[in-house]
């Protein structure tokens, strides 16, 4: 599977913007597809979640109400709507794919992962 993350871009503190993950090859064999994120200095982070079959989806308590991630199977596609951005937000956002039902907010498990793109939110 490969995975190709676009969208990133500076905004200011308030405004929203919207990333994309292009999935290519075995996309069917990804349980999740997920965001992750990581600011300078700092451990990567779940930002997002959906379950590529049924559409569930799940959000760590620093993004919900405020992120929304959906999919399109047909298209390969995932993105991550994000609305009232805050400068904590900075930080480069990763898609991936992860094969097993568990886990879904730890990197570890994940098994395919898209390159980053760069979300600077200024103040």
């Amino acid at each position: 599977v490969q995975l190709q993350a676009s969208g990133g871009g500076l905004v200011q503190a308030g405004g929203s913007l919207r990333l994309s993950c292009a999935a290519s090859g075995r996309t069917a064999t990804c349980y999740h597809v997920s965001w992750f994120r990581q600011a300078p200095g700092k451990e990567r982070e779940f930002a997002a979640a959906i379950t590529w079959s049924t559409g569930n989806t799940y959000y760590p308590d620093s993004v919900k109400g405020r992120f929304t991630i959906s999919r399109d199977n047909a298209k390969n596609m995932v993105w991550l709507q994000m609305n009232s951005l805050k400068p904590e937000d900075t930080a480069v956002y990763y898609c991936a794919c992860k094969r097993s039902p568990v886990r879904v907010g730890t990197s570890l498990a994940y098994d395919y992962w898209g390159q980053g793109t760069l979300v600077t939110v200024s103040s």
